[in-house]
């Protein structure tokens, strides 16, 4: 990572805390690694993107529809899936610092180095080194390619490294009335199996007809060894999942569908298309035929946002095995009964919230002759934003916060707003261009005269003269859903 990239990262960083998107959780007590609260305008994008996933993928489809699964769920169930065997990650430690880290992520972090460094073909062929051993499951060789690199210890600096090793992700638990009898029960460490075994339960109550959808957005844990990179890795994290039943033979055009379909959405928020790409998976997972990764350029190199998987069949022939239920469904078009296969997007959400905010974060120079003059600017989509319209008295007297108040109350039923009054009309204007609001509402002295407000643009900071009976109509089409979901 450049200095500049790095200063741009760690500046997100710092303006996500100081306005209220995100805290290190239980700061006061010197925090706790890997995990983080979101501030009140952090849950307000936060929500939003969820309503922007849950419009998209449910409310625009016939043929998906919702669940909302239990995080406890019974321990079989992450046996069939084979999480309990084969949920691991390689990890090495360094000997001197006494710090854990995935041994990929390691070769990943020099693979990006190289790349910052313009060298771009020891990249390609490190990368071709990591894939050849993943896909191998030669922890040795990943140890080797660390030595051959000499990658060493962010923390000690040094490459006294321990042999890599597989390490279990899941948390788990006990469930029960008296410690004799308490069951050993997982925090679940995905949705999707949350899904699965209510596939029958909502293909007959909904009467759905494959190909059909089922959608989930719900916590997830898992016990990540490494804490870094901001929101980007966490114990506790929050994913959108879809998992679409199709007709054997049919999974890979559903595939390549739905791998543009998602794409097209991430693009329709507002993102540079430059900044995002595929990535197919060398190693595919054992229940996949085919997985793909839609990547995003964050300061610190390509990562993932979202993965677009092949499930085959799977799952459900897994838990048809282990619980004795038939998991199939009967196809009157062919008049067959067959298990169905799957396609799998599944994002993680606080992953897409950090890619929405390195994308909407601009520090602006305005400064013109001698005048100095600087901004910091959240650039969110009017629908997507925590606070739609600021509304603000021109001064604190004279009528002005009685009538900007009357605004506000006619606004704050359907829009999440804010009143200030506090400072001047400049000061007001850079903390909400700072916090993403769109537009500003000023009431001043003319207001009072012909009922008429200023509206301040936050991105191109026009102002433009209009109606108070006309706001709610006019906010209603600036800030609307149907600015991004008609672009689907």
């Amino acid at each position: 990572m450049s200095k500049q990239t790095d200063d741009f990262f760690k500046n997100v960083v710092s303006h996500a805390k100081e306005y209220g998107f995100v805290f290190p959780s239980s700061e006061i007590y010197d925090g706790l690694s890997a995990v983080y609260d979101y501030g009140q305008l952090g849950a307000e994008l936060k929500n939003n993107l969820k309503q922007y996933w849950w419009k998209a993928m449910v409310q625009l489809h016939e043929n998906i529809v919702g669940i909302d699964s239990a995080i406890f769920m019974h321990p079989t169930i992450w046996k069939a899936s084979g999480h309990v065997d084969g949920f691991n990650d390689p990890m090495i430690d360094n000997k001197d610092s006494k710090k854990r880290y995935r041994a990929d992520q390691l070769i990943e972090d020099k693979i990006a180095r190289y790349e910052a460094d313009g060298k771009t073909d020891k990249a390609a062929q490190l990368q071709a080194d990591l894939d050849a051993a993943l896909n191998a499951d030669d922890l040795p060789g990943l140890k080797k390619i660390i030595e051959e690199h000499r990658i060493v210890c962010p923390i000690s600096g040094t490459s006294n490294w321990t042999d890599v090793r597989q390490f279990n992700l899941m948390f788990s638990t006990q469930m029960g009335a008296s410690a004799e009898d308490a069951d050993t029960v997982y925090l679940r460490p995905e949705t999707a199996q949350g899904i699965f075994v209510n596939f029958l339960n909502v293909q007959k109550s909904g009467r759905m007809k494959v190909p059909f959808g089922i959608a989930q957005i719900g916590k997830a844990f898992r016990n990540e060894v490494i804490a870094r990179q901001f929101i980007m890795r966490m114990r506790e994290f929050e994913q959108m999942e879809l998992q679409f039943f199709v007709r054997p033979g049919t999974e890979l055009e559903w595939y390549a569908q739905w791998k543009e379909t998602r794409l097209k959405w991430h693009l329709t928020i507002g993102g540079n298309p430059e900044k995002y790409r595929f990535h197919d998976h060398v190693k595919l997972a054992h229940y996949a035929n085919a997985a793909v990764d839609i990547e995003y350029e964050f300061p610190f190199g390509f990562k993932e946002v979202e993965g677009i998987h092949s499930r085959t069949d799977f799952d459900l022939t897994q838990h048809q095995k282990y619980s004795g239920k038939k998991m199939q469904y009967f196809d009157p078009e062919i008049n067959q009964n067959y298990v169905p296969y799957v396609i799998e997007t599944s994002i993680g959400l606080d992953r897409l919230f950090l890619t929405v905010l390195c994308n909407a974060f601009e520090e602006q120079d305005l400064s013109s002759g001698d005048k100095q003059d600087s901004r910091s600017v959240l650039h969110f989509h009017p629908a997507l934003a925590p606070v739609k319209a600021a509304i603000l008295p021109l001064t604190k007297k004279d009528g002005l916060p009685e009538k900007a108040r009357e605004i506000l109350q006619r606004l704050r039923i359907d829009y999440n707003v804010q009143y200030d009054e506090k400072d001047s009309i400049g000061k007001r204007y850079r903390r909400q261009d700072a916090i993403g609001t769109p537009f500003c509402i000023t009431v001043d002295y003319q207001s009072l005269e012909d009922n008429t407000v200023t509206l301040r643009h936050r991105d191109s900071m026009e102002q433009e003269r209009v109606s108070i009976a006309e706001l709610e109509k006019i906010i209603a089409e600036l800030v609307g859903w149907k600015n991004l979901l008609g672009a689907l």
